[in-house]
């Protein structure tokens, strides 16, 4: 970032900040190049500054602040496509884009340096160097990430800690804004992949293949529906556009007419009695379905009268059958009984 490398130094330079595990800060001098200047075969001269700053644990982030507190972006360079073909006749120059000052006179006389480490956060003024707050986060405990980010219009610093608190505090008073227990460290995949994002957010891998999202502020709460995206776009049905007679004439796709349209009374006048006439059916090929499943119905229907019909029919010919044999029956035993008492007398019964 761009900084005051020593304490006599008047304008912000480019400057590498190297962190330790063992809680060491040093600050190295990078000679850059101008904008405007396409140096490649000279080398960036690095040379150690002498400053060495000194925390509680090893270094997790850095971040730089202006008079006012508001964070200082570091600078880039604008990135271009090698084999873009618009503009490949243009000569290329590297764009380097400063947000910071070039003068100390312009930031105040002085910057603020936000340097946190497992254990505490410490805010230095530059280019005095001078500590101006310091924050002991945790004691028993060690911290798996931090991050500088904005949240509502200020910029604070969200700290994870292992024991699974969310911890912010204000920049660069370093004053305690929240602290909640979140989520346990159970998985190395969760200490690995956290992370803080602007407005109140942090992501982190719940599985291989799992994001995780969440929020620690109420705003970004309110708002979390009016941010969800939808999978399809509503869109209105175009009207149809108007058919040009040369499009009609020469081509385009085909179009749909209606047979009164095209042949009837009111375009070709009325017909000849002699010749034939078209006369509509009731439904087209839906009604001849209709009435070809009405047919079969009918026959069907039909077909089950005459097997019931026989069934009866059969049942009154065993009935016939049963009742003639009854009457032989009775007619055998009728003339046995006559010939048995035929030579009898009356007296004799």
């Amino acid at each position: 970032m761009e900084s005051f490398a020593r304490k006599n130094d008047s304008a912000v330079s480019p400057c590498l900040w190297v962190g330790t595990g063992l809680g060491m800060v040093l600050i190295l001098s990078l000679n850059l190049p101008a904008s405007d200047d396409l140096r490649q075969s000279e080398p960036v001269m690095v040379s150690p500054s002498g400053t060495v700053l000194t925390l509680k644990g090893a270094v997790l982030t850095f971040a730089c602040l202006d008079c006012m507190g508001t964070l200082t972006h570091p600078p880039y360079e604008v990135w271009r496509d090698p084999h873009s073909a618009d503009d490949g006749e243009k000569t290329r120059k590297r764009k380097l884009v400063m947000h910071s000052p070039s003068t100390s006179q312009d930031m105040g006389d002085h910057q603020f340096a936000v340097v946190c480490s497992e254990k505490q956060a410490k805010v230095f003024s530059l280019p005095s160097q001078t500590c101006l707050y310091v924050h002991n986060i945790t004691e028993t405990s060690f911290l798996l990430r931090a991050d500088v980010v904005t949240l509502c219009n200020s910029v604070c610093l969200a700290c994870f800690c292992a024991n699974g608190h969310i911890m912010t505090l204000s920049l660069p008073s370093l004053r305690p804004l929240l602290d909640i227990n979140y989520l346990p460290v159970t998985d190395m995949r969760i200490a690995r992949t956290f992370c803080f994002t602007n407005e109140g957010q942090a992501l982190y891998l719940s599985s291989p293949t799992e994001i995780q999202r969440l929020t620690y502020s109420q705003e970004m709460c309110d708002n979390l529906q009016d941010m969800l995206g939808d999978l399809f776009t509503p869109v209105e049905t175009p009207e149809a556009q108007n058919r040009g007679f040369l499009k009609g004439l020469f081509g385009g796709s085909g179009q749909a007419f209606d047979r009164e349209e095209l042949f009837g009374e009111a375009t070709a006048g009325k017909a000849s009695r002699s010749l034939a006439q078209h006369i509509p059916g009731s439904g087209g090929i839906e009604g001849v379905r209709g009435a070809a499943g009405g047919v079969i119905g009918d026959l069907t229907r039909a077909r089950i009268a005459l097997d019931e019909r026989g069934q009866k029919l059969g049942e009154l010919d065993e009935r016939t059958a049963s009742m003639m044999a009854s009457a032989e029956a009775f007619s055998k035993h009728a003339h046995e009984v006559m010939l048995k008492y035929k030579d009898k007398k009356w007296y004799q019964f």
